[in-house]
C-alpha cells in the first residue's frame, strides 16, 4: 500500500513538472552593465511582482520627490534601498514595492561608513537630498556639497555603476543665491569623483505635497510677493521628474550628461496666483513687498526655531527668472513631454474650494470669476 501511494505521488510530481511553464532564455536576453560588465538577471513577466535584477539606493527618499521616485522604481521590479535618518519617516515607502523589495537603511550624511553600507550592493544611486533652509546642524555646504562628495566617494569605492545627482535649475557658481551656488558646487564635487555621473536640474516642482501650490491655496490673506510678481518661472510636475529619473535607470547613454527638466509653459507668479484664484474660487489677496524689506523681515524670521517657511535666500530666489541653459538636454531627450500646469491644476487646488462650489468644473478663461465676484454656474 505504501509503495503504491509513493508511486502515485511520484507520478503527480512528474505530471506537474511537465505542465509547469518553462522560462526559456537566450543570449539576447542577457543584459550587461556598460561600465562594470555586471549581468542583470530578471525574473517574472515584468512589473511590481517581478524583479529586473537591479538594486537602487535612493537618498532623500522621504522628501517630496523621493517618494515618487521610489514608487516608480519599485513598480519596475527594482530592489530599492531607502536610505533614511528616521525609520518612522520612511515606513510609508514599504508598500510601494513587493515584499522584500523596499529595504530601509539608516545613515548619517556625515558618516562615510554608513553611506558605504547603503550603496555597496547597488547598481545605481540617486541623490535627491536638498534643503531650502539652513539649520545649526546642516548648512547648505553640508547638504549640497560635502554630503554629495562623500556619497560619490562611497559609490566609487563600492564600484557602483551609475550615480544620479539631482541639482536645481539655475544652479551656478556665480549665483547671488547661496542655495543655487552650493547646488552648482555639489555638481562639481560629484563630477570630480565620478566624471560620468548624471546631473538632473529640475525647476520648481508642483504636486500634492508641494510647497508651491499648497502655500498659495492655503495661506488665504497672508500671501506676499516680491519683484512685483513679475518673476518668470517654469514649474514642472513632480510626477514628470520622477518618471524621468526612473527612465535613467536603464538609459546608460545618459551617463556623464546634464538634463534640465522644466515645464512646458512659462508663468509669472502673478499668473499662478490668478490661476489659483479661478480654480479655488477664492480672492486669495496678496501684498507686494519691496525686496529689501522682505529680506530684512526674513532675516529676523530665519532666527526663529523650527522656521522652515522663509529665509533671505528664498526671497532672493523669488526674484530670479528661470533661465534654462541654451542647448541643454530636456524631457524631449528622454522621449517625454511635460504636463501643462493649467490642464491638471484643479486636481491639486480643488481642495481649497468651499463646499458650495466644490464640484464645479473648471475651464480656463470661462469667466467664472471676474473682479472677485463669484458666478455659480447652474
Amino acid at each position: 500500500m505504501l509503495a503504491n501511494a509513493a508511486l502515485k505521488q511520484a507520478s503527480r510530481v512528474q505530471l506537474a513538472n511537465k505542465m509547469a511553464p518553462i522560462q526559456s532564455r537566450a543570449f539576447h536576453d542577457l543584459t550587461l552593465r556598460k561600465k562594470t560588465g555586471k549581468p542583470l538577471i530578471g525574473y517574472g513577466r515584468g512589473g511590481r511582482s517581478s524583479t529586473n535584477g537591479q538594486v537602487a539606493t535612493v537618498f532623500g527618499c522621504t522628501g517630496f520627490l523621493g517618494r515618487y521616485v521610489v514608487s516608480k522604481l519599485a513598480k519596475q521590479g527594482t530592489q530599492v534601498i531607502v536610505a533614511n535618518r528616521d525609520p518612522d519617516e520612511s515606513r510609508h515607502l514599504k508598500v510601494t514595492g513587493d515584499l522584500g523589495q523596499v529595504i530601509p537603511l539608516e545613515f548619517s550624511l556625515k558618516n562615510k561608513d554608513q553611506l558605504l553600507e547603503c550603496v555597496r550592493h547597488s547598481d545605481i544611486v540617486y541623490n535627491l537630498i536638498g534643503r531650502d533652509y539652513e539649520t545649526k546642524n546642516y548648512t547648505f555646504e553640508d547638504v549640497h556639497v560635502n554630503g554629495p562628495r562623500l556619497m560619490a566617494e562611497a559609490c566609487a569605492e563600492a564600484g557602483v555603476a551609475r550615480f544620479v545627482q539631482v541639482s536645481a535649475l539655475n544652479a551656478s557658481e556665480d549665483s547671488p543665491s547661496k542655495f543655487l551656488r552650493t547646488k552648482a558646487l555639489g555638481e562639481k564635487a560629484v563630477r570630480e569623483v565620478i566624471p560620468d555621473a548624471t546631473i538632473v536640474r529640475p525647476s520648481i516642482m508642483w504636486g500634492h505635497e508641494d510647497r508651491f501650490l499648497n502655500r498659495i491655496g492655503d495661506a488665504d490673506g497672508w500671501q506676499y510677493w516680491v519683484n512685483e510678481s513679475k518673476t518668470k518661472i517654469l514649474p514642472v510636475a513632480v510626477l514628470d521628474v520622477a518618471q524621468a529619473l526612473s527612465v535613467l535607470l536603464n538609459a546608460e547613454s545618459s551617463m556623464g550628461k546634464t538634463y534640465e527638466l522644466y515645464g512646458a509653459k512659462q508663468y509669472t507668479f502673478e499668473d499662478v496666483f490668478n490661476l489659483a484664484r479661478e480654480i479655488s474660487m477664492k480672492p486669495l489677496p496678496t501684498y507686494n513687498v519691496p525686496t529689501p524689506v522682505a529680506k530684512l523681515a526674513a532675516t529676523f524670521l530665519d532666527k526663529l526655531p523650527y522656521n522652515q517657511m522663509i529665509s533671505p535666500d528664498l526671497i532672493q530666489r523669488m526674484t530670479m527668472d528661470d533661465k534654462p541653459t541654451p542647448g541643454a538636454l530636456t524631457f524631449a531627450d528622454l522621449y517625454m513631454e511635460p504636463t501643462l500646469l493649467e490642464n491638471v491644476a484643479i486636481q491639486y487646488l480643488r481642495r481649497f474650494r468651499s463646499n458650495a462650489v466644490f464640484d464645479l468644473p473648471f475651464e480656463k478663461g470661462d469667466g467664472q470669476i471676474q473682479k472677485g465676484v463669484y458666478h455659480i454656474i447652474d
